[in-house]
């Protein structure tokens, strides 16, 4: 079965509890499908071998390829049954992804169980009985926070109700005993002062979403400085505060920052109604942001449910990366994509999600303008050239940016060129006609370029096992058009390309070519090569997906300097030194390991300045061309005679190590100068 007929199949389908995205039904109701659709559902399940009597409830998408098999084990016997398990298998890349919510004490839980039988069937108007309960009850008023246990069971509780054995009661007809001693926090005292944009807004701005195009709104705004300094740019920016602006309205935008919000509410169920909150919020980006930690550091505290409460009497709970990557994900049910260690972008808007994607792993280079024609036989080629030389240049500079021919919306001077030179593929042919050879290489080059950048792109979908989307921008239907054909081959080719990164022999291969391409690295054989990061878009493509898989589980490389790559075990990591840039002799500050087949990240700060590894031989990661190079290679010369080091070893040892031996030499280092002392 293909998605054009699953669709038509699924659009026809004449029962089920039918939402805006997907239709769910219970199995009973298989009789009354069409039959090709009952034995695909049944085909699907035993493809991934799964019992039949494991699910209940099929999710069937309205509009993609895409399907989830339910695990209600008591939608006979609840009233409000959780979801145990839930299976969801993407037709089109044939992948799935399952989630257990088994030892969650917040599952999803059903509602309108009726709507997902046939009406003949036995327990349709018992089940129908409920629903009108609740709705008498006025529980169905918001239905964004009722879908999950602890959330229902909250609104139950708020509306003067309680459960007893499935069915409500009003709570004064009950009588309950508690032993439960509450605990008192300030979370008052969380706000944080700052005296520039937080952390989430300075990324926003970094990637061009705070540029006035965009409504903004911060939920859980604290005491409103983020909101201070984007007014004082002139920008559409709002917010609320359940402390400081409890009276302020919550009011839809295309950006909502749910900035370290949710790492100090104690109440989980809160914690996800925040979440969920500042989602049905947004319109186009939603930036979550939380605390981390290790266990080390959680330790020293005082344990209180699933955080710590801290000396000034707050609630915190510190996360793990991937850790907090899978609340997100779990609560939301979307793709988080890691921006920062702490931060991270959901999309709402799924083709501004692809143009991030694809963008952030596109090469930007600074092409060399060929303003000068060469000199050709055919003068009339070169005086039409010379003519409109302004206008041919900066079409030129797009089609290598695009390693395409531009359509209008993406070159407005579009109508220029085709007054001028009849149309686009004219002008090209006349830029490369009378520029020579050199022209023709520097656009062949930027075709491969493009080329390579999107398979990069495709590659890392695939390694998050990002979610299909409906549909593509037009941009990237062109480029795929051009490049690839059809988009099945481009998955296809992608999907090669991000295996081949388990190839251990692949990578050492790759980091030996590398080696000796890049402006600069270190390579110790069989082990790892190690670069700056500057030179991360200049790596083989194969290596990009490498490093590039470590990225999205860490996020932005905005504070790390090198990037190690380890060729046999699975692992990248990134090093953050002190004053890389302008010291002789840097410190590490903090490493980080990502292990991708883990999908996990383990971070390693050295707080003890003294326990910091001194970057010994750091020309070997300077390009020859860089202004510091001459100098910093003249000193670590001097340095690895003074310590009988040659001058391409890689060395570890800690400050006081280094110290250490310095001091038995009766010398020390003042900036590039090695002194002695007196």
């Amino acid at each position: 079965m293909d998605a054009t007929k699953f669709n038509q199949l699924v659009s026809s389908i004449p029962l089920g509890k039918k939402l805006p995205e997907a239709i769910y039904l219970h199995k009973d109701c298989f009789p009354e499908l069409d039959n090709s659709l009952t034995q695909f559902i049944l085909a699907v399940g035993k493809a991934l071998k799964i019992d039949p009597r494991e699910w209940h409830i099929v999710k069937l998408s309205r509009n993609e390829f895409r399907l989830s098999l339910l695990s209600y084990p008591t939608f006979f016997t609840e009233a409000y049954p959780s979801l145990t398990q839930s299976v969801t298998v993407d037709l089109n890349k044939l992948s799935h992804r399952i989630v257990d919510y088994k030892d969650g004490d917040n599952p999803p839980i059903l509602h309108r169980k009726e709507t997902m039988l046939p009406t003949q069937h036995e327990c349709f108007d018992e089940f129908k009985a409920i629903t009108e309960e609740g709705e008498n009850a006025g529980l169905y008023q918001n239905s964004r926070m009722i879908g999950f246990k602890q959330s229902w069971l909250r609104t139950i509780e708020a509306h003067g109700y309680t459960l007893v054995d499935g069915r409500l009661f009003r709570s004064s007809a009950v009588i309950e005993q508690s032993n439960t001693t509450a605990t008192s926090i300030d979370r008052h005292k969380t706000a944080i002062v700052r005296q520039e944009l937080s952390a989430p807004m300075k990324q926003l701005a970094k990637q061009g979403y705070l540029n006035g195009e965009h409504t903004i709104f911060d939920y859980g705004c604290g005491r409103g400085d983020d909101l201070t300094e984007l007014e004082a740019h002139g920008l559409d920016a709002l917010g609320w505060d359940p402390n400081f602006r409890p009276e302020a309205e919550k009011v839809k935008s295309d950006l909502v920052n749910i900035g370290f919000v949710i790492n100090v509410i104690e109440d989980k169920v809160e914690r996800d109604e925040a979440l969920l909150g500042a989602w049905e919020l947004t319109t186009k980006l939603l930036v979550v942001s939380a605390m981390l930690a290790n266990d080390k550091f959680i330790s020293q505290f005082t344990p209180y449910k699933d955080g710590i409460i801290t000396s000034i009497n707050t609630f915190q709970k510190y996360y793990a990366q991937s850790e907090l990557k899978g609340y997100i994900e779990r609560t939301l049910d979307e793709n988080a994509i890691a921006i920062a260690p702490g931060i991270f972008y959901i999309f709402k808007d799924k083709l501004e999600e692809q143009r991030f994607l694809s963008g952030r792993f596109k090469r930007h280079h600074s092409w060399k303008q060929l303003t000068t024609p060469t000199p050709t036989s055919e003068e009339q080629a070169r005086l039409l050239f010379t003519k409109h030389h302004e206008l041919l240049n900066r079409f030129w500079d797009k089609c290598l940016e695009l390693g395409r021919l531009p359509v209008l919306e993406e070159f407005t001077e579009t109508p220029e060129i085709i007054s001028a030179l009849g149309n686009a593929k004219k002008a090209l042919k006349l830029l490369l006609q009378v520029q020579g050879e050199q022209a023709t290489r520097v656009f062949e080059a930027a075709i491969e370029t493009r080329r390579e950048d999107l398979l990069v792109y495709f590659a890392l979908c695939q390694f998050e096992q990002h979610k299909g989307y409906t549909h593509l921008p037009s941009e990237l239907k062109r480029d795929i058009k051009v490049f690839f054909d059809n988009y099945k081959v481009a998955q296809a080719e992608a999907k090669t390309l991000l295996y081949r990164i388990a190839n251990t022999e692949e990578i050492e291969q790759a980091c030996i070519e590398a080696h000796q391409t890049l402006p600069a690295s270190k390579l110790n054989d069989g082990h790892a090569l190690e670069l700056h990061k500057q030179f991360q878009p200049l790596l083989p493509a194969l290596l990009r997906v490498y490093v590039g898989a470590a990225v999205q589980l860490y996020g932005e490389l905005d504070e790390i300097d090198t990037v190690k790559i380890h060729i046999t075990s699975g692992k990248v990591s990134f090093m953050g030194y002190d004053n890389f840039d302008t010291s002789a002799l840097p410190t590490l500050r903090e490493r980080i390991k990502v292990k991708m087949w883990q999908l996990d990240v383990d971070f390693f700060d050295y707080v003890d300045e003294h326990a910091r590894p001194p970057l010994i031989n750091k020309h070997l990661l300077l390009a020859s061309t860089d202004d510091t190079y001459k100098k910093q290679l003249s000193f670590d010369k001097r340095l690895g005679k003074l310590l009988g080091l040659n001058e391409h070893d890689n060395v570890f040892m800690s400050k006081y190590e280094f110290d250490s031996k310095l001091l038995m030499l009766n010398k020390k280092i003042i900036g590039f100068t090695i002194k002695s002392v007196t």
